[in-house]
């Protein structure tokens, strides 16, 4: 259930707030000598303003791969180069554009969700295997059970916090 949390906390890191962060790019695949690898493996990142980022390549070969793909990528953003470092500049985020993330991010916490309750599901079909085999009683089966449902609640919890906060984020302008 963590791993769910942690992963989708990242999942939300990766869209756009209209601020530069290397967390949106830095897990781009990027297409590089017949392998594919993400960008943070091939670069540096440096944000000297809050609506520019700059890439780093730590080699310069890197350059033009790491352009394709960031004009692949679907963050609408137009890469420039100047030899040295690639530069994103953030342009301010439309009204229309923050709902659709919005609904983006809802859909990752849903995601996030639903990968809590399989855990939980998982837990219980051993608690129920280790109640027929015996080696709990159905006392303890239905402590571990409340305690299960508990630590449930508090990961979802901890994913609608997160959600929350991303909203409100996306939101301000």
């Amino acid at each position: 259930m963590a791993k769910a949390v942690t992963h989708t906390k990242s999942e939300f890191a990766g869209v756009r707030t209209g601020r530069a962060t290397p967390a949106l790019v830095e897990k781009l695949p990027v297409e590089y000598y017949g392998s594919t690898m993400p960008l943070q493996q091939l670069a540096g990142f440096s944000v000297p303003e809050a609506r520019m980022l700059f890439i780093t390549p730590f080699d310069k070969g890197a350059m033009p791969a790491i352009e394709k793909a960031l004009q692949n990528s679907n963050l609408g953003l137009n890469p420039s180069n100047d030899g040295i470092t690639v530069r994103l500049a953030f342009p301010p985020l439309t009204e229309e554009r923050r709902k659709e993330f919005v609904k983006l991010v809802k859909a990752k916490a849903e995601d996030g969700r639903t990968a809590v309750r399989s855990a939980r599901r998982d837990a219980r079909k051993d608690l129920e295997a280790l109640e027929k085999d015996g080696d709990i009683s159905s006392d303890d089966m239905h402590r571990a059970e409340a305690e299960l449902d508990r630590t449930t609640k508090q990961f979802e919890a901890e994913i609608d916090d997160a959600l929350n906060t991303k909203t409100v984020e996306l939101l301000e302008g």
